[in-house]
């Protein structure tokens, strides 16, 4: 199966240096097995507004290109389109978007909630009452919803300690990531990551024998 349109500039298992939107409108539809997002979300700094953005130790974060929610939903119906039938979305979300709810984002797509992962950082951050220690992935899955036939691992545990090695402002756990590769997609299967930070996804697709198609505006490369 084509992943990329008729010439498109893109290439797969490199880091293409591009905005995601961009990048999936060249991705042929129905032809990715999983993907990962993992936004920049804005909410929880314009709520709390700690007024220390650019001196505390969340600067390299807080100075990335921010999503608001527009265009987080476009990324989700971008997504929804470049999936194969029963594909998983894994999305990261902290603590203030899983409260505040995310379904909203997904009207209007085949996209249905399946699960969640709770990553213990195994470090504390920050907060004004309590202190974060974990963030969220939230599991989706593709119409028509299926388990034992697209999802082969089942002793991954739904609370998932990793400490990570920051190599950007956005490191998730590489372990987990890659297990769930590795449960949900088979060998040759292509991965999407639209906001692929420092890559680690496609580390992991080089790893398990995977394609991976991927970018990101600030850490790809021409």
């Amino acid at each position: 199966m084509q992943i990329l349109k008729e010439g498109s500039r893109f290439s797969l298992n490199v880091k293409n240096k591009t905005d995601g939107l961009t990048l999936m409108n060249d991705i042929n539809d129905s032809c990715i097995a999983a993907a990962f997002f993992d936004p920049q979300y804005r909410g929880i700094l314009d709520k709390l507004k700690y007024g220390n953005e650019g001196i505390s130790r969340g600067r390299a974060r807080s100075s990335l290109q921010q999503m608001d929610e527009g265009t987080i939903i476009k990324f989700i119906h971008a997504i929804n389109r470049v999936l194969k039938a029963s594909g998983h979305l894994f999305l990261w979300v902290d603590k203030f978007h899983l409260c505040q709810g995310v379904l909203d984002w997904f009207i209007e797509t085949e996209l249905n909630l399946v699960d969640l992962i709770v990553w213990d950082k195994e470090k504390i951050g920050m907060g004004y009452r309590t202190r974060r220690k974990s963030e969220y992935l939230v599991v989706f899955q593709k119409s028509p919803v299926k388990a034992k036939s697209c999802w082969r691992d089942h002793t991954i545990p739904d609370v998932w300690q990793e400490k990570v090695q920051k190599i950007h402002p956005h490191s998730k756990p590489y372990g987990l990531q890659k297990r769930l590769i590795a449960a949900t997609t088979i060998e040759g299967d292509t991965i999407l990551d639209p906001a692929a930070g420092g890559f680690p996804i496609m580390y992991a697709c080089e790893e398990l024998k995977r394609d991976f198609i991927g970018g990101d505006i600030e850490y790809g490369e021409e």
